[in-house]
């Protein structure tokens, strides 16, 4: 993360039991957002996703690439009702290997444009994720819903800070 206080923290959720989500909807006058997941295990290895202002529509698309240090892979979700991708979509996070994930939601705000995302993922021990998400709305974000995907839940212990960033 960049120094001095470029990144400006807003809130932390750390998971005193296993949840399926985690919302975050107390934030505003940034430019950009980003949101650092620590510790993440989802219990029954779904794929994990991103929902903004509880928008279940099919206005959502990922793209993503992956590597594992011998093989890499690539592949893209369009149209999803789900949301952004926050993790493996063919795998789904590990239930015993916690995992990192950082996302940036650039211009959150703006009522003009499509919003964008960029998100890091890993399994601390096999693979890397690099993730690129689009709303396709021209509505202010103001909920950002983190969903453990499916009938799974994040486990306990899993932290969730969302920073907001002046003047990106």
């Amino acid at each position: 993360m960049a120094a001095g206080s470029t990144y400006t923290p807003i809130t932390t959720t750390t998971l005193g039991s296993a949840q399926s989500s985690v919302t975050f909807s107390s934030f505003s006058g940034y430019t950009d957002l980003v949101i650092v997941c620590a510790n993440l295990k989802n219990a029954v290895q779904q794929t994990p996703f991103m929902q903004f202002n509880s928008d279940t529509g099919t206005n959502y698309s990922s793209t993503w690439i992956a590597g594992n240090g011998s093989s890499a892979s690539s592949s893209k979700l369009s149209n999803s009702s789900s949301g952004i991708l926050i993790g493996d979509y063919n795998i789904g996070m590990s239930s015993t290997i916690p995992s990192t994930a950082i996302i940036q939601i650039q211009n959150y705000s703006n009522t003009t444009t499509y919003k964008s995302t960029l998100g890091r993922y890993n399994l601390t021990t096999t693979e890397v994720y690099a993730i690129a998400g689009l709303w396709r709305s021209t509505s202010a974000i103001t909920s950002i819903a983190l969903n453990a995907g499916g009938s799974s839940n994040w486990s306990s212990g899993a932290t969730f800070t969302l920073y907001g960033i002046l003047a990106a």
